[in-house]
């Protein structure tokens, strides 16, 4: 396989994502961070009304475009209450359960732009006083929010300007180990977005001309449901989602290869598409892994159930842990840039 991506970098990158808060519906600042890294490279760009970021090559072909996407937006929370004890009660954002943040570090984004540090923790953490604080159960009811201000009552946490609907993010703890794992959370949907970014990036120092108009959208709703459901010109063919590979029992996916969706809770992608994109890999000898992800929707079946007519499929590093605290090897990013490099560049499948 050639090794001409700069897997180092599409690394950093990656870090520099997930340290950026972003769940659904707070997703500016991390806007802003795609969009001036794309502007620097002299890439048109342009916002959607929902907040989501496209990009657009210009290629030979202007009648026959292609779209990728991948998304910025994570999991989190928003203040259900403020809690009498001095203390906050969540209501999640995204599909994912309280015990994957058990005893997370965290912060409170304020409406006036202030920000507080937290702890995410079940009312009855403490096992010198409450009995059953290991059988209680891990629900909105039970697990709150610590605040690291001196605070007893709800007046004293309105007093530092928190209140409902304050949007709570969670600490990435990104780590770059020796042996090539970078584990954080948030690398879904991160690290399919670094990886859109290295190879903008690697097409642009190449002076390549693609042999079709390829968008790319960075989408900003997708743990919600809808970030890639619009905003799709007419033109498009071709239609490609970079999530994460899902990892686990009865799965084939892994850390070090690129996993090709063919199913997942959307039901099957497209057959012509994803036969194309294993020969890709085949003819570039890039390891690759097909799979059924069984409780998954992306942005590309978003967007079949919104109605539009394309050829949709779905691609990305394999995640473990997906929706807690999740890990991935440089060989699945790597395997991943590499089949995207060649998809682009490659010729559509007459369908």
């Amino acid at each position: 396989m050639n090794t001409y991506p700069n897997i180092t970098e599409t690394k950093e990158q990656i870090k520099q994502l997930v340290a950026i808060p972003s769940p659904s519906g707070y997703t500016e600042k991390v806007i802003q961070h795609v969009d001036l890294f794309l502007r620097n490279l002299q890439v048109a760009t342009r916002r959607n009304r929902k907040g989501g970021l496209i990009a657009t090559l210009p290629g030979k072909n202007e009648k026959e475009h292609r779209m990728l996407t991948a998304h910025v937006d994570t999991l989190g929370a928003m203040v259900k209450e403020v809690k009498s004890n001095g203390r906050l009660r969540l209501d999640l954002i995204g599909g994912f359960k309280y015990n994957a943040i058990e005893g997370e570090y965290c912060e409170i984004h304020t409406s006036s732009g202030k920000v507080f540090t937290g702890t995410i923790l079940m009312h009855q953490t403490s096992v010198h006083v409450y009995k059953n604080a290991g059988d209680a159960k891990r629900n909105q009811e039970n697990m709150e929010v610590r605040i690291d201000a001196r605070v007893e009552n709800a007046e004293d946490i309105r007093e530092l300007g928190i209140e409902v609907g304050d949007f709570v993010s969670f600490d990435p703890r990104v780590e770059l180990t020796e042996n090539g794992f970078i584990k954080s959370r948030h690398l879904d949907d991160k690290a399919s977005v670094g990886i859109l970014l290295q190879l903008i990036k690697r097409l642009k120092e190449e002076n390549v001309t693609l042999p079709y108009t390829t968008h790319f959208l960075i989408s900003n709703n997708e743990e919600i449901g809808y970030g890639g459901n619009s905003n799709i010109p007419p033109e498009t063919v071709e239609y490609l989602a970079v999530d994460m590979g899902a990892m686990g029992d009865g799965q084939s996916t892994d850390e070090y290869t690129v996993s090709i969706c063919v199913k997942d809770a959307s039901d099957p992608y497209h057959y012509g598409l994803r036969k194309h994109l294993v020969e890709l890999a085949e003819s570039h000898d890039i390891s690759y892994k097909l799979d059924i992800y069984p409780y998954y929707g992306s942005d590309a079946s978003a967007a079949i159930r919104a109605g539009h007519d394309i050829v949709h499929g779905l691609i990305g590093p394999g995640i473990d842990s997906s929706h807690a605290y999740e890990r991935t090897h440089e060989t699945s990013l790597e395997c991943t840039e590499q089949l995207l490099y060649y998809y682009v560049l490659s010729e559509m499948v007459k369908y």
